[in-house]
Protein backbone atom coordinates (compact mmCIF):
# COMPACT_ATOMS: atom_id res chain seq x y z
CA UNK A 1 0.00 0.00 0.00
CA UNK A 2 1.28 3.50 -0.82
CA UNK A 3 2.20 6.04 1.84
CA UNK A 4 -0.75 8.19 0.78
CA UNK A 5 -3.09 5.23 1.05
CA UNK A 6 -1.85 4.43 4.53
CA UNK A 7 -2.39 8.04 5.55
CA UNK A 8 -5.95 7.95 4.22
CA UNK A 9 -6.58 4.66 6.03
CA UNK A 10 -5.46 6.04 9.38
CA UNK A 11 -7.01 9.51 8.99
CA UNK A 12 -10.56 8.41 9.92
CA UNK A 13 -9.21 6.76 13.05
CA UNK A 14 -7.36 9.94 14.03
CA UNK A 15 -10.47 12.01 13.37
CA UNK A 16 -12.56 9.64 15.48
CA UNK A 17 -10.05 9.96 18.33
CA UNK A 18 -10.20 13.73 18.04
CA UNK A 19 -13.99 13.76 18.26
CA UNK A 20 -13.88 11.30 21.17
CA UNK A 21 -11.53 13.63 23.01
CA UNK A 22 -14.01 16.46 22.48
CA UNK A 23 -16.83 14.41 23.98
CA UNK A 24 -14.90 13.90 27.23
CA UNK A 25 -14.78 17.66 27.95
CA UNK A 26 -16.42 19.06 31.09
CA UNK A 27 -19.60 20.96 30.20
CA UNK A 28 -19.58 23.28 33.23
CA UNK A 29 -15.92 24.23 32.81
CA UNK A 30 -16.44 24.76 29.08
CA UNK A 31 -19.38 27.07 29.80
CA UNK A 32 -17.43 29.11 32.36
CA UNK A 33 -14.29 29.43 30.22
CA UNK A 34 -16.03 30.24 26.93
CA UNK A 35 -18.43 32.69 28.58
CA UNK A 36 -15.58 34.66 30.18
CA UNK A 37 -13.61 34.74 26.93
CA UNK A 38 -16.69 35.73 24.95
CA UNK A 39 -17.44 38.49 27.46
CA UNK A 40 -13.92 39.91 27.04
CA UNK A 41 -14.13 39.97 23.24
CA UNK A 42 -17.69 41.34 23.10
CA UNK A 43 -17.05 43.96 25.78
CA UNK A 44 -14.30 45.66 23.81
CA UNK A 45 -16.68 46.60 21.01
CA UNK A 46 -18.19 49.54 22.91
CA UNK A 47 -16.18 49.82 26.13
CA UNK A 48 -13.98 52.58 24.65
CA UNK A 49 -16.78 54.94 23.63
CA UNK A 50 -17.32 56.60 27.03
CA UNK A 51 -13.56 56.89 27.60
CA UNK A 52 -12.75 58.82 24.40
CA UNK A 53 -12.70 62.31 25.99
CA UNK A 54 -10.25 61.15 28.67
CA UNK A 55 -8.07 59.40 26.10
CA UNK A 56 -7.92 62.54 23.98
CA UNK A 57 -7.02 64.68 27.00
CA UNK A 58 -4.26 62.29 28.02
CA UNK A 59 -2.77 61.18 24.68
CA UNK A 60 -3.83 63.96 22.34
CA UNK A 61 -4.70 63.29 18.72
CA UNK A 62 -7.34 64.53 16.33
CA UNK A 63 -10.95 63.34 16.23
CA UNK A 64 -10.11 60.88 13.46
CA UNK A 65 -7.42 59.33 15.65
CA UNK A 66 -9.91 58.82 18.45
CA UNK A 67 -12.37 57.17 16.07
CA UNK A 68 -9.71 54.68 15.09
CA UNK A 69 -9.43 53.53 18.71
CA UNK A 70 -12.92 52.11 18.15
CA UNK A 71 -12.78 51.13 14.49
CA UNK A 72 -9.33 49.48 14.50
CA UNK A 73 -10.73 46.79 16.78
CA UNK A 74 -13.99 46.42 14.86
CA UNK A 75 -12.23 46.12 11.51
CA UNK A 76 -9.71 43.43 12.40
CA UNK A 77 -12.31 41.57 14.44
CA UNK A 78 -14.84 41.49 11.61
CA UNK A 79 -12.55 40.63 8.71
CA UNK A 80 -10.64 37.80 10.42
CA UNK A 81 -13.46 35.98 12.22
CA UNK A 82 -14.01 33.27 9.62
CA UNK A 83 -10.28 32.73 9.23
CA UNK A 84 -9.98 32.27 13.00
CA UNK A 85 -12.73 29.66 12.95
CA UNK A 86 -11.06 27.86 10.01
CA UNK A 87 -7.71 27.80 11.80
CA UNK A 88 -9.34 26.20 14.83
CA UNK A 89 -11.09 23.56 12.75
CA UNK A 90 -7.83 22.68 11.04
CA UNK A 91 -5.24 22.81 13.83
CA UNK A 92 -7.33 22.32 16.97
CA UNK A 93 -9.93 24.57 18.50
CA UNK A 94 -8.52 24.56 22.03
CA UNK A 95 -5.02 25.27 20.76
CA UNK A 96 -6.10 28.21 18.60
CA UNK A 97 -8.46 29.46 21.31
CA UNK A 98 -5.51 29.72 23.67
CA UNK A 99 -3.38 31.45 21.02
CA UNK A 100 -6.14 33.98 20.36
CA UNK A 101 -6.65 34.59 24.08
CA UNK A 102 -2.91 35.13 24.55
CA UNK A 103 -2.80 37.68 21.71
CA UNK A 104 -5.87 39.47 23.06
CA UNK A 105 -4.53 39.62 26.63
CA UNK A 106 -1.09 40.85 25.55
CA UNK A 107 -2.58 43.49 23.26
CA UNK A 108 -4.83 44.69 26.11
CA UNK A 109 -1.75 45.28 28.28
CA UNK A 110 -0.06 47.08 25.37
CA UNK A 111 -3.11 49.33 24.97
CA UNK A 112 -3.04 50.24 28.67
CA UNK A 113 0.67 51.07 28.43
CA UNK A 114 0.43 52.95 25.10
CA UNK A 115 2.52 56.16 25.25
CA UNK A 116 0.61 57.82 22.41
CA UNK A 117 -2.52 57.62 20.29
CA UNK A 118 -0.78 55.75 17.45
CA UNK A 119 0.40 53.05 19.83
CA UNK A 120 -3.10 52.72 21.25
CA UNK A 121 -4.64 52.33 17.79
CA UNK A 122 -2.07 49.67 16.87
CA UNK A 123 -2.73 47.76 20.09
CA UNK A 124 -6.48 47.90 19.44
CA UNK A 125 -5.94 46.39 15.99
CA UNK A 126 -3.95 43.52 17.49
CA UNK A 127 -6.69 43.06 20.09
CA UNK A 128 -9.10 42.54 17.22
CA UNK A 129 -6.85 39.85 15.72
CA UNK A 130 -6.85 37.94 19.01
CA UNK A 131 -10.60 38.31 19.42
CA UNK A 132 -11.22 37.11 15.86
CA UNK A 133 -9.34 33.88 16.58
CA UNK A 134 -10.81 33.40 20.06
CA UNK A 135 -14.46 34.42 19.72
CA UNK A 136 -15.84 31.99 17.10
CA UNK A 137 -14.12 29.07 18.84
CA UNK A 138 -15.93 29.75 22.12
CA UNK A 139 -19.19 28.48 20.63
CA UNK A 140 -17.70 25.42 18.92
CA UNK A 141 -15.80 24.40 22.06
CA UNK A 142 -18.97 24.80 24.10
CA UNK A 143 -20.99 22.77 21.61
CA UNK A 144 -18.42 19.96 21.67
CA UNK A 145 -18.58 19.76 25.48
CA UNK A 146 -22.34 20.01 26.13
CA UNK A 147 -24.82 17.18 25.35
CA UNK A 148 -27.32 18.09 22.65
CA UNK A 149 -30.30 17.95 25.02
CA UNK A 150 -28.79 20.60 27.31
CA UNK A 151 -27.36 22.97 24.74
CA UNK A 152 -30.32 25.35 24.90
CA UNK A 153 -29.59 26.22 28.53
CA UNK A 154 -25.84 26.41 27.88
CA UNK A 155 -26.34 28.69 24.88
CA UNK A 156 -28.70 30.75 27.01
CA UNK A 157 -26.06 31.43 29.65
CA UNK A 158 -23.37 32.00 27.00
CA UNK A 159 -25.69 34.37 25.13
CA UNK A 160 -26.62 36.21 28.33
CA UNK A 161 -22.99 36.91 29.17
CA UNK A 162 -22.17 38.02 25.63
CA UNK A 163 -25.28 40.18 25.37
CA UNK A 164 -24.51 41.78 28.71
CA UNK A 165 -20.98 42.57 27.52
CA UNK A 166 -22.16 44.26 24.32
CA UNK A 167 -24.83 46.31 26.04
CA UNK A 168 -22.91 47.23 29.21
CA UNK A 169 -19.70 48.30 27.47
CA UNK A 170 -20.49 52.02 27.92
CA UNK A 171 -21.30 51.48 31.62
CA UNK A 172 -18.13 49.57 32.41
CA UNK A 173 -15.97 51.92 30.35
CA UNK A 174 -17.53 54.98 31.92
CA UNK A 175 -17.29 53.69 35.49
CA UNK A 176 -13.64 52.65 35.16
CA UNK A 177 -12.72 55.93 33.45
CA UNK A 178 -14.58 58.09 35.96
CA UNK A 179 -13.38 56.36 39.13
CA UNK A 180 -9.92 55.11 38.06
CA UNK A 181 -8.50 55.96 34.63
CA UNK A 182 -9.14 55.06 31.00
CA UNK A 183 -6.23 52.58 31.09
CA UNK A 184 -8.29 50.32 33.35
CA UNK A 185 -10.72 49.48 30.56
CA UNK A 186 -7.81 47.54 29.06
CA UNK A 187 -6.14 46.37 32.28
CA UNK A 188 -9.43 44.62 33.13
CA UNK A 189 -8.74 42.03 30.42
CA UNK A 190 -5.30 41.08 31.71
CA UNK A 191 -6.17 39.24 34.96
CA UNK A 192 -9.13 37.61 33.23
CA UNK A 193 -6.89 36.34 30.44
CA UNK A 194 -4.23 35.13 32.87
CA UNK A 195 -6.93 33.26 34.80
CA UNK A 196 -8.63 31.66 31.79
CA UNK A 197 -5.49 30.49 29.94
CA UNK A 198 -4.46 27.72 32.39
CA UNK A 199 -8.10 26.73 32.88
CA UNK A 200 -8.47 26.32 29.12
CA UNK A 201 -5.37 24.15 28.96
CA UNK A 202 -6.49 21.92 31.84
CA UNK A 203 -10.28 21.85 31.50
CA UNK A 204 -11.14 22.17 27.80
CA UNK A 205 -11.03 19.11 25.56
CA UNK A 206 -9.46 19.46 22.13
CA UNK A 207 -11.78 19.21 19.13
CA UNK A 208 -11.40 19.56 15.38
CA UNK A 209 -13.54 20.29 12.34
CA UNK A 210 -13.45 18.50 9.05
CA UNK A 211 -9.65 18.65 8.77
CA UNK A 212 -9.81 20.16 5.29
CA UNK A 213 -6.98 22.32 4.00
CA UNK A 214 -7.13 26.06 4.68
CA UNK A 215 -8.88 28.04 1.99
CA UNK A 216 -6.37 30.88 1.59
CA UNK A 217 -7.99 32.32 -1.55
CA UNK A 218 -11.44 32.43 0.05
CA UNK A 219 -10.05 33.93 3.23
CA UNK A 220 -8.29 36.71 1.30
CA UNK A 221 -11.43 37.48 -0.71
CA UNK A 222 -13.68 37.54 2.37
CA UNK A 223 -11.23 39.56 4.46
CA UNK A 224 -10.57 42.07 1.69
CA UNK A 225 -14.26 42.46 0.89
CA UNK A 226 -15.31 42.90 4.51
CA UNK A 227 -12.43 45.31 5.11
CA UNK A 228 -13.54 47.51 2.20
CA UNK A 229 -17.20 47.53 3.27
CA UNK A 230 -16.61 48.03 7.00
CA UNK A 231 -13.88 50.63 6.46
CA UNK A 232 -16.18 52.64 4.19
CA UNK A 233 -19.09 52.41 6.62
CA UNK A 234 -16.93 53.68 9.46
CA UNK A 235 -15.34 56.46 7.42
CA UNK A 236 -18.47 57.50 5.54
CA UNK A 237 -19.69 60.02 8.11
CA UNK A 238 -16.19 61.51 8.45
CA UNK A 239 -14.94 61.66 4.85
CA UNK A 240 -18.33 61.95 3.15
CA UNK A 241 -20.27 59.16 1.47
CA UNK A 242 -19.33 60.44 -2.00
CA UNK A 243 -15.60 60.77 -1.28
CA UNK A 244 -13.28 58.73 -3.55
CA UNK A 245 -11.91 56.72 -0.64
CA UNK A 246 -15.33 55.68 0.64
CA UNK A 247 -16.72 54.93 -2.83
CA UNK A 248 -13.63 52.93 -3.76
CA UNK A 249 -13.90 50.90 -0.58
CA UNK A 250 -17.59 50.17 -1.16
CA UNK A 251 -17.16 49.19 -4.81
CA UNK A 252 -13.99 47.15 -4.28
CA UNK A 253 -15.44 45.52 -1.16
CA UNK A 254 -18.65 44.57 -2.96
CA UNK A 255 -16.65 43.16 -5.91
CA UNK A 256 -14.45 41.08 -3.62
CA UNK A 257 -17.44 39.77 -1.70
CA UNK A 258 -19.10 38.86 -4.98
CA UNK A 259 -15.96 36.95 -5.95
CA UNK A 260 -16.03 35.30 -2.53
CA UNK A 261 -19.61 34.13 -3.06
CA UNK A 262 -18.70 32.70 -6.47
CA UNK A 263 -15.65 31.02 -4.94
CA UNK A 264 -17.88 29.48 -2.27
CA UNK A 265 -20.08 28.01 -5.00
CA UNK A 266 -17.44 26.52 -7.29
CA UNK A 267 -14.59 25.61 -4.91
CA UNK A 268 -14.34 22.08 -3.54
CA UNK A 269 -13.49 23.12 0.04
CA UNK A 270 -14.28 26.83 0.55
CA UNK A 271 -13.94 28.59 3.91
CA UNK A 272 -17.70 29.30 3.73
CA UNK A 273 -19.62 26.87 1.49
CA UNK A 274 -22.48 28.74 -0.15
CA UNK A 275 -24.49 25.53 -0.06
CA UNK A 276 -25.06 26.26 3.65
CA UNK A 277 -27.34 29.12 2.64
CA UNK A 278 -29.56 26.66 0.80
CA UNK A 279 -30.72 25.78 4.29
CA UNK A 280 -33.59 28.12 5.08
CA UNK A 281 -32.71 27.88 8.77
CA UNK A 282 -29.09 28.96 8.27
CA UNK A 283 -29.97 31.78 5.86
CA UNK A 284 -32.85 33.14 7.95
CA UNK A 285 -31.07 33.17 11.32
CA UNK A 286 -27.97 34.82 9.85
CA UNK A 287 -30.04 37.54 8.17
CA UNK A 288 -31.90 38.10 11.46
CA UNK A 289 -28.59 38.37 13.33
CA UNK A 290 -27.20 40.90 10.86
CA UNK A 291 -30.31 43.11 11.06
CA UNK A 292 -30.59 42.77 14.84
CA UNK A 293 -27.07 44.12 15.34
CA UNK A 294 -27.66 46.96 12.88
CA UNK A 295 -30.59 48.23 14.94
CA UNK A 296 -29.34 47.41 18.44
CA UNK A 297 -25.69 48.44 18.11
CA UNK A 298 -26.45 51.78 16.46
CA UNK A 299 -29.18 52.58 18.98
CA UNK A 300 -27.03 51.88 22.05
CA UNK A 301 -24.23 53.97 20.54
CA UNK A 302 -26.54 57.02 20.26
CA UNK A 303 -28.64 56.50 23.40
CA UNK A 304 -25.56 56.36 25.65
CA UNK A 305 -24.59 59.78 24.28
CA UNK A 306 -28.14 61.10 24.74
CA UNK A 307 -28.12 60.19 28.42
CA UNK A 308 -24.82 62.02 28.96
CA UNK A 309 -24.93 64.90 26.50
CA UNK A 310 -28.62 65.86 26.78
CA UNK A 311 -29.83 64.63 30.17
CA UNK A 312 -26.54 65.49 31.88
CA UNK A 313 -25.72 62.15 33.51
CA UNK A 314 -22.12 61.15 34.16
CA UNK A 315 -20.85 58.04 32.33
CA UNK A 316 -21.49 55.90 35.40
CA UNK A 317 -24.94 57.38 36.01
CA UNK A 318 -25.91 56.84 32.38
CA UNK A 319 -24.79 53.23 32.48
CA UNK A 320 -26.68 52.55 35.71
CA UNK A 321 -29.88 53.96 34.24
CA UNK A 322 -29.55 51.60 31.27
CA UNK A 323 -29.40 48.53 33.52
CA UNK A 324 -33.08 47.59 32.93
CA UNK A 325 -31.97 47.06 29.31
CA UNK A 326 -28.39 45.91 29.69
CA UNK A 327 -28.79 43.58 32.68
CA UNK A 328 -31.93 41.88 31.40
CA UNK A 329 -30.06 39.29 29.27
CA UNK A 330 -28.35 37.95 32.38
CA UNK A 331 -31.77 37.24 33.92
CA UNK A 332 -33.91 36.24 30.96
CA UNK A 333 -31.58 34.57 28.44
CA UNK A 334 -31.15 31.31 30.43
CA UNK A 335 -34.95 31.06 30.60
CA UNK A 336 -35.07 31.73 26.86
CA UNK A 337 -32.63 28.86 26.33
CA UNK A 338 -34.86 26.48 28.27
CA UNK A 339 -37.91 27.68 26.33
CA UNK A 340 -36.13 27.07 23.04
CA UNK A 341 -35.43 23.48 24.15
CA UNK A 342 -39.12 22.96 24.90
CA UNK A 343 -40.98 24.83 22.15
CA UNK A 344 -38.26 25.43 19.54
CA UNK A 345 -36.12 28.45 18.77
CA UNK A 346 -38.22 30.15 16.11
CA UNK A 347 -41.04 31.53 18.32
CA UNK A 348 -38.62 32.67 21.03
CA UNK A 349 -36.34 34.51 18.59
CA UNK A 350 -39.28 36.06 16.72
CA UNK A 351 -40.91 37.38 19.89
CA UNK A 352 -37.56 38.67 21.14
CA UNK A 353 -36.84 40.62 17.97
CA UNK A 354 -40.39 42.01 17.91
CA UNK A 355 -40.03 43.22 21.52
CA UNK A 356 -36.65 44.81 20.72
CA UNK A 357 -38.23 46.69 17.82
CA UNK A 358 -41.13 47.81 20.04
CA UNK A 359 -38.69 49.04 22.69
CA UNK A 360 -36.76 51.18 20.22
CA UNK A 361 -39.98 52.58 18.75
CA UNK A 362 -41.19 53.37 22.28
CA UNK A 363 -38.00 55.36 22.87
CA UNK A 364 -38.56 57.30 19.65
CA UNK A 365 -42.11 58.21 20.75
CA UNK A 366 -41.21 59.52 24.23
CA UNK A 367 -37.96 61.34 23.41
CA UNK A 368 -37.64 64.95 24.48
CA UNK A 369 -34.80 67.07 25.92
CA UNK A 370 -36.27 66.71 29.42
CA UNK A 371 -37.81 63.22 29.32
CA UNK A 372 -38.00 61.67 32.79
CA UNK A 373 -36.35 58.40 33.69
CA UNK A 374 -39.73 56.95 34.66
CA UNK A 375 -40.95 57.50 31.11
CA UNK A 376 -37.88 55.71 29.73
CA UNK A 377 -38.17 52.71 32.04
CA UNK A 378 -40.81 50.70 30.09
CA UNK A 379 -38.87 51.10 26.83
CA UNK A 380 -35.67 49.99 28.55
CA UNK A 381 -37.32 46.91 30.06
CA UNK A 382 -39.05 45.85 26.84
CA UNK A 383 -35.81 46.26 24.88
CA UNK A 384 -33.89 44.23 27.46
CA UNK A 385 -36.36 41.35 27.44
CA UNK A 386 -36.36 41.36 23.64
CA UNK A 387 -32.57 41.26 23.40
CA UNK A 388 -32.41 38.46 25.97
CA UNK A 389 -34.99 36.33 24.15
CA UNK A 390 -32.98 36.68 20.93
CA UNK A 391 -29.44 35.82 22.04
CA UNK A 392 -29.73 32.27 23.39
CA UNK A 393 -32.03 30.67 20.79
CA UNK A 394 -30.14 32.41 17.98
CA UNK A 395 -26.92 30.65 18.95
CA UNK A 396 -28.77 27.33 19.17
CA UNK A 397 -30.38 27.84 15.76
CA UNK A 398 -27.08 28.69 14.10
CA UNK A 399 -25.27 25.65 15.46
CA UNK A 400 -28.14 23.22 14.83
CA UNK A 401 -28.62 24.35 11.21
CA UNK A 402 -25.36 22.72 10.04
CA UNK A 403 -23.53 19.41 10.47
CA UNK A 404 -21.31 19.09 13.57
CA UNK A 405 -18.10 19.27 11.51
CA UNK A 406 -19.27 22.60 10.01
CA UNK A 407 -20.17 24.32 13.27
CA UNK A 408 -16.87 26.20 13.33
CA UNK A 409 -17.63 27.63 9.89
CA UNK A 410 -21.16 28.51 10.97
CA UNK A 411 -20.00 30.22 14.16
CA UNK A 412 -17.39 32.26 12.31
CA UNK A 413 -19.85 33.34 9.63
CA UNK A 414 -22.52 34.32 12.14
CA UNK A 415 -20.10 36.30 14.30
CA UNK A 416 -18.67 38.05 11.24
CA UNK A 417 -22.15 39.06 10.08
CA UNK A 418 -22.98 40.36 13.56
CA UNK A 419 -19.81 42.46 13.67
CA UNK A 420 -20.50 43.84 10.20
CA UNK A 421 -24.05 44.55 11.35
CA UNK A 422 -22.72 46.48 14.35
CA UNK A 423 -20.43 48.62 12.19
CA UNK A 424 -23.25 49.18 9.70
CA UNK A 425 -25.65 50.13 12.49
CA UNK A 426 -23.34 52.77 13.96
CA UNK A 427 -22.66 54.21 10.50
CA UNK A 428 -26.25 54.23 9.24
CA UNK A 429 -27.93 55.50 12.40
CA UNK A 430 -25.20 58.12 12.89
CA UNK A 431 -25.73 59.26 9.29
CA UNK A 432 -29.47 59.64 9.91
CA UNK A 433 -28.72 61.48 13.15
CA UNK A 434 -26.32 63.88 11.41
CA UNK A 435 -28.74 64.55 8.55
CA UNK A 436 -31.67 65.40 10.85
CA UNK A 437 -29.93 66.94 13.89
CA UNK A 438 -26.59 67.26 15.60
CA UNK A 439 -24.69 68.13 18.76
CA UNK A 440 -25.42 71.86 18.71
CA UNK A 441 -28.20 71.78 21.32
CA UNK A 442 -30.40 69.38 23.24
CA UNK A 443 -33.30 69.90 20.85
CA UNK A 444 -31.03 69.36 17.85
CA UNK A 445 -29.76 66.11 19.37
CA UNK A 446 -33.31 64.85 19.92
CA UNK A 447 -34.28 65.91 16.38
CA UNK A 448 -31.54 63.67 15.04
CA UNK A 449 -31.94 60.81 17.51
CA UNK A 450 -35.68 60.31 17.01
CA UNK A 451 -35.56 59.38 13.28
CA UNK A 452 -32.40 57.32 13.89
CA UNK A 453 -34.27 55.23 16.47
CA UNK A 454 -37.19 54.79 14.08
CA UNK A 455 -34.75 53.42 11.53
CA UNK A 456 -33.25 51.11 14.16
CA UNK A 457 -36.72 49.88 15.15
CA UNK A 458 -37.63 49.26 11.51
CA UNK A 459 -34.46 47.26 10.85
CA UNK A 460 -35.02 45.06 13.93
CA UNK A 461 -38.64 44.57 12.84
CA UNK A 462 -37.31 43.26 9.52
CA UNK A 463 -35.13 40.89 11.55
CA UNK A 464 -38.29 39.57 13.21
CA UNK A 465 -39.86 39.02 9.77
CA UNK A 466 -36.77 37.08 8.72
CA UNK A 467 -37.05 34.94 11.87
CA UNK A 468 -40.63 34.05 10.95
CA UNK A 469 -39.16 32.43 7.81
CA UNK A 470 -37.23 29.93 9.94
CA UNK A 471 -38.52 26.38 9.34
CA UNK A 472 -40.95 25.12 11.92
CA UNK A 473 -39.26 22.07 13.41
CA UNK A 474 -40.39 20.22 16.51
CA UNK A 475 -37.94 20.03 19.36
CA UNK A 476 -37.91 16.24 19.24
CA UNK A 477 -37.38 16.34 15.50
CA UNK A 478 -34.49 18.75 15.84
CA UNK A 479 -32.82 16.54 18.44
CA UNK A 480 -33.31 13.45 16.29
CA UNK A 481 -31.83 15.28 13.30
CA UNK A 482 -28.83 16.40 15.33
CA UNK A 483 -28.28 12.87 16.63
CA UNK A 484 -28.58 11.48 13.12
CA UNK A 485 -26.04 14.03 11.88
CA UNK A 486 -23.54 12.94 14.53
CA UNK A 487 -24.19 9.30 13.74
CA UNK A 488 -23.63 9.87 10.01
CA UNK A 489 -20.33 11.63 10.66
CA UNK A 490 -19.22 8.90 13.07
CA UNK A 491 -20.03 6.35 10.38
CA UNK A 492 -17.92 8.25 7.88
CA UNK A 493 -14.91 8.38 10.19
CA UNK A 494 -15.38 5.01 11.89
Amino acid sequence: MSEQGQEQEHEPQKHEQRQGTARRGGAVWALVITSIAGFMAALDNLVVTTALPSIREDLGGALDDLEWTVSAYTLTFAVLLMFGAALGDRFGRRKLFMIGLTIFTGASAAAALAPGIDGLVAARAVQGVGAAIMMPLTLTLLTAAVPAAKRGLAYGIWGAVNGLAVASGPLIGGALTEHFSWQWIFWLNVPLGVLVLPLARLRLAESYGSGARLDIRGTVLASGGLFGIVYSLIRGNVDGWSSPTVLTGLVAGAALLGAFVWHGIVSEAPVLPMRLFRSRAFAAINLSSLLMFVGMFGSIFLLSQFLQGVLGYSPTEAGLRMLPWTAMPLLVAPIAGILSDRIGGRPVVTVGLALQAIGLAWFALILSPDVSYGAQLPALAVSGVGMALYFAPAANLVMSSVRPSEQGIASGANNALREVGGALGVAVLAAVFSAQGGYGSASAFVSGLRPALWVGAGVVALAAVSAVCLPRVSVAGARDAAAAGVAREDALVG
